[in-house]
């Protein structure tokens, strides 16, 4: 599969992508920029390279006539393989304009056609689209509404599936949960495999804004609850959900937010 470009009359030198690497750094997406590595030294190494080769395998080899949306692109290492899959559009979004400066930079450098936008996750309705896959990596712990976001895409965007990355903390074993329980019944709540999203009041590694991290019995359950059904899971941090129907709980909406695109 060959990936869309766009025309480029001129290809920057390795000198002149080094000396705009550097103006846009730091980095946190580790990319090769015509032999330019943009974070040789990141923490947790080739990275999201090293990450994603343990999951390609679940996303679809080819993307044609495909839409996706990115949210949280950061500095667009997920959009543009997505666009080498043959997606026909990619949206990547993100809330930090640094970010998207980088990312607008990277795609230009491979010569791929991306629109970049700047939105947050809890903007997505307005976008007044859905599509085929929505990658949701890496987002999660820093939002102070995760449960909120996550009805957000379910309800506004998307159509398919969903390609879902959080940090997970505590025990990876899955407790047996019952559909009720009795008021003065709590033990459950001590079991390590019951669901539990650990609140950071302050900060965790050094980053002020990680604010929720799940286990991983929490991060299947909120996939769930939100009405995304878990296909794959390649790996500890990494699931492939498809949508699908959620009944009306009998005491109302699930989730109280802004209403879509221009009637917000």
């Amino acid at each position: 599969m060959v990936a869309r470009s766009i025309h480029s009359p001129y290809r920057p030198s390795e000198n002149e992508i080094r000396r705009r690497v550097e103006e846009l750094g730091p980095w946190f997406h580790n990319l090769n920029l015509g032999g330019v590595m943009t974070a040789p030294t990141h923490f947790l190494g080739d990275y999201p390279n090293v990450k994603w080769r343990g999951f390609e395998h679940v996303v679809p080899e080819s993307l044609e006539g495909k839409t996706v949306l990115d949210i949280g692109c950061n500095a667009g290492f997920y959009a543009m393989e997505m666009k080498r899959r043959g997606a026909d559009r990619v949206v990547p979004i993100d809330s930090d304009p640094r970010y998207l400066e980088q990312a607008r930079f990277a795609a230009a450098v491979e010569g791929l056609d991306i629109q970049f936008e700047q939105l947050s996750v809890y903007e997505v309705g307005s976008l007044n689209e859905r599509f085929d896959l929505v990658i949701f990596m890496g987002v999660l712990y820093h939002l102070r509404h995760p449960l909120l976001a996550l009805d957000l895409i379910r309800d506004n965007v998307a159509r398919d599936l969903l390609l879902f990355q959080t940090m997970q903390r505590g025990s990876p074993e899955i407790e047996p949960i019952e559909w009720d329980y009795d008021f003065w019944q709590a033990d459950h709540f001590d079991a390590p495999g019951y669901p539990k999203l650990h609140f950071i009041e302050a900060r965790y590694s050094g980053d002020v804004t990680n604010w929720w991290v799940p286990n991983r019995a929490c991060s299947e359950a909120m996939l769930r609850s939100s009405g995304f059904d878990i296909v794959e899971h390649p790996e500890p941090e990494v699931y492939l959900c498809r949508c699908v129907d959620l009944p009306q709980p009998p005491d109302g909406p699930r989730a109280v937010y802004p209403v879509r695109g221009d009637d917000a």
